[in-house]
């Protein structure tokens, strides 16, 4: 089925449009396919395209919905089940296209007619995905409530580099800790010839724990694999996902906040990349992997399945490609970032063979005027990096319940890049709201106390043409009622309300901490209602973007705008880790701020992997602040949650 890309892609990948019209084929599978009250495969046979055509991209795009349950149904679309989608064609090929968790579905965003996409990258598996395929749903769910449909959308156009083979290695559900069944008899030693044309291989490696010993082993305890080529470690890698309580799908009825082992319940699993180093045509080669030693008195356990790509040479010389529009939009993937007024956010990928040190954008509310500005830093081939572009004005001045906005790469290191195809996304947003010059703000904290004995919740509010914090309530006692006058000039800002304890005001799993509020109120009798707050159960913490007044022009979002950085794990422990994107780091500063402004540690970096030792400090909320030049006059901070 051909159809055109800005009507219909533009429907079912709410997050972008991803090139011209007319040469995106859709192809569909399951049709909102209800999964069952037990455990059970779901397969549906269909015919793609006869692999002929090449294609730049290929999106499976898994919707997840709900049902009507029987009457006296237990646990109706109300837990967090594993759901695998698999491709098998009639050449024997089997491979795991991808996976995902349901939520604990009868949260306050999900009701009857809930549903959700996720968003799984599939064009290694280009040569599988052709002529007739057995698409297969693996639902492990012990009750039903839950539907799935899938479509595929095959985007014509020239990969980044030729897929030469796929080798599928190892699969399965595996005991963990069991010394009668230890793991690493299941990933033991495979021997590999890379075929001829061959410049490159990785490990494609999809994993997620499972099953709960006295230790939580395997869902909530962190441990670790290796990956060996020839016997000698190629990576070590952390079987953990630490944001849990900065999911996207929330507020959930189940334990959502809690940190688990490669997942979170209502999220996708993320794929793990590991790039095999010395593959050349026609070379040999060995690889097997390694858990984390432990003994386990039962019921852990890992789902693993993987395959080794092997790749050709590199397409394109000169290419950025847009890879996703993270705000604004409505996509509920990115629920935490929509609503960033004047702000636009994006992904981008460098999918040619040369460094790119600058890229012209532009961007803005189709149909109003577009911004233009050129972003510089250093995006090495076949690596993504997330930008902050500076404020947009017809962003700024939107209005009205849903926008069309785009972006456009325009020149790359100067010139045109190789590929126009790849150069343009679409979303639709909702404009950030505007509020009034005054308005009060009554927050009344909870039980829950840090380590140094304040309440664990805290509100900034931050003026984004300066990325000042301007008002904040922060140190404060528990279950105290708080009331603050906000008086702000005409301007953009962000109210952030952060949580050290990352179960928000209210959270069932914690009622002893009692319950706490939000409100704001620009009369007595009115309140606004905050996008991410659903009554206090917002796990880490929620933003809240708005205007005050018409503002007509923002210089630029900050003096810093020219990167970003991500901070993991946070809350942290022992460790955090701290990469600087879209600037080349070679001298410069993390400094780690206590709450009574002193600077308890500082640490020199020379580049854009940091990692900082924190097992010293007191529990508590710091600033995090990194400086990547050596005259220190350019910062980004951040709130650091150090928990023990």
């Amino acid at each position: 089925m051909r159809a055109l890309l800005t009507v219909v892609l533009a429907t079912f990948i709410s997050f972008a449009s991803f090139a011209a019209p007319g040469d995106t084929t859709w192809v569909q599978a399951h049709t909102i396919k209800q999964l069952g009250a037990s455990p059970s495969n779901m397969d549906t046979m269909i015919n793609f395209p006869d692999g002929t055509t090449k294609y730049r991209k290929i999106i499976m795009v898994f919707t997840l919905g709900k049902y009507v349950c029987p009457s006296g149904a237990v646990y109706c679309a109300d837990w967090d089940y594993t759901v695998q989608t698999f491709a098998m064609n009639k050449l024997g090929d089997t491979v795991e296209l991808g996976r995902l968790i349901t939520p604990y579905g009868n949260g306050a965003r999900m009701g009857a007619t809930w549903s959700q996409p996720y968003y799984f990258d599939v064009t290694d598996f280009a040569g599988v995905l052709i002529d007739s395929n057995k698409i297969r749903i693996h639902y492990s769910g012990y009750s039903g409530g839950f539907t799935g449909d899938i479509k595929f959308a095959m985007i014509e156009g020239t990969p980044e580099r030729n897929v030469l083979a796929v080798k599928k290695m190892w699969a399965g559900s595996f005991d963990f800790g069991n010394a009668a069944k230890p793991i690493d008899a299941n990933v033991a030693v495979k021997s590999l010839t890379a075929p001829s044309g061959t410049v490159a291989a990785t490990y494609r490696f999809n994993i997620t724990g499972h099953g709960s010993d006295p230790n939580g082993c395997s869902e909530f305890c962190e441990k670790y694999y290796q990956v060996l080529k020839d016997g000698t470690l190629v990576k070590q890698k952390s079987i953990w996902r630490d944001n849990c309580g900065f999911n996207n799908l929330y507020p959930q009825n189940g334990t959502w906040i809690y940190n688990r082992g490669n997942w979170c319940p209502g999220a996708g699993v993320n794929t793990n990349f590991h790039p095999l180093p010395g593959i050349t045509s026609g070379g040999t080669f060995d690889l097997s992997m390694a858990f984390e030693p432990y003994t386990s008195s039962g019921a852990a356990s890992y789902i693993i399945f993987g395959n080794v790509i092997f790749y050709g040479s590199l397409n394109k010389t000169l290419d950025a490609s847009m890879e996703q529009i993270i705000a604004p939009t409505n996509d509920e993937n990115n629920f935490r970032e929509n609503a960033r007024i004047g702000f636009t956010t994006v992904k981008i990928r460098n999918t040619g063979s040369t460094t790119i040190n600058n890229i012209q954008f532009q961007y803005g509310v189709t149909g109003q005027p577009l911004t233009t500005t050129n972003w510089v830093g250093t995006l090495a081939s076949l690596t993504d990096t997330i930008i902050d572009l500076p404020f947009a004005e017809s962003l700024l001045k939107a209005t009205g319940t849903s926008q069309p906005y785009e972006v456009n790469i325009l020149s790359v290191n100067g010139a045109t890049d190789d590929d126009a195809s790849n150069n343009k996304m679409t979303s639709t947003f909702i404009p950030a709201p505007a509020f009034t010059p005054t308005s009060v703000l009554y927050f009344r904290t909870n039980k829950s106390l840090t380590g140094a004995g304040f309440a664990e919740t805290e509100w900034t509010i931050t003026d984004l043409a300066t990325n000042t914090v301007v008002m904040s309530r922060t140190n404060n006692a528990p279950e105290t009622l708080y009331t603050d006058t906000l008086k702000l000039e005409t301007g953009v800002y962000k109210l952030t309300f952060s949580d050290a304890g990352c179960d928000g005001l209210s959270w069932w799993a914690n009622a002893a901490a009692g319950t706490g509020s939000i409100q704001l109120k620009p009369t007595t009798f009115t309140s606004y209602t905050f996008k991410g707050n659903f009554g206090g159960d917002f796990g880490c913490g929620f933003n809240q973007y708005f205007r005050v007044g018409s503002p007509t022009k923002i210089n630029n979002i900050s003096s810093n705008s020219d990167f970003a950085i991500q901070v993991y794990p946070n809350p942290a422990n022992d460790i955090v880790n701290v990469i600087i994107e879209g600037k080349q780091v070679t001298a410069g500063k993390v400094l780690l701020i206590d709450n009574f402004g002193r600077v308890v540690m500082s640490q020199k970096i020379d580049n854009n992997n940091v990692i900082v030792n924190t097992n010293t400090l007191a529990v508590g909320v710091y600033t995090l602040k990194v400086f990547p030049d050596i005259n220190l006059s350019h910062s980004i901070p951040q709130k650091l949650v150090i928990v023990k």
